[in-house]
């Protein structure tokens, strides 16, 4: 991967609102791969006093999205599929890490998990993006 996209996905990811309201951190990016980590807040409490789904599938989101665009091109999300399997500790910091397990002129393929900080299965995901092409429209303004 191209230095220039991995700083530029980084940078934009920095200035992204929603990331930054949820406290999604870009720990790392490479071709087809993120790692995306956060430390849930009591405000991301469900009823159940537990951490919230939607909590959870927003860091999935988060390292999905800079995984499938980190070649460079635009890519969107098709299909996710979520799978939660523990509930995590309230304020135990939460990793999420999206490998490409395929990738095609059009479409690309992503297995997403989401550990704690002792390495237990909290989420899995497989996730399909669409490959729409053309450069990261950010790119330009990052060079």
């Amino acid at each position: 991967m191209d230095d220039s996209i991995g700083r530029a996905i980084r940078e934009r990811v920095e200035q992204e609102g929603f990331a930054r309201k949820v406290g999604l951190e870009l720990v790392g990016v490479g071709p087809g791969y993120a790692l995306v980590e956060m430390v849930p807040k009591r405000d991301d409490e469900n009823i159940f006093g537990m951490v919230h789904g939607g909590a959870i599938f927003s860091l999935m989101d988060e390292a999905f999205q800079v995984s499938c665009n980190s070649h460079g091109t635009v890519a969107v999300a098709l299909c996710v599929n979520v799978v939660y399997h523990n509930p995590p500790e309230g304020g135990v910091r939460l990793r999420a890490e999206s490998k490409e397990i395929h990738r095609s002129n059009k479409t690309a393929t992503y297995r997403i998990q989401v550990t704690d900080a002792g390495d237990r299965l909290i989420a899995s995901c497989q996730a399909v993006a669409y490959r729409k092409g053309g450069k990261l429209p950010f790119l330009e303004t990052s060079e």
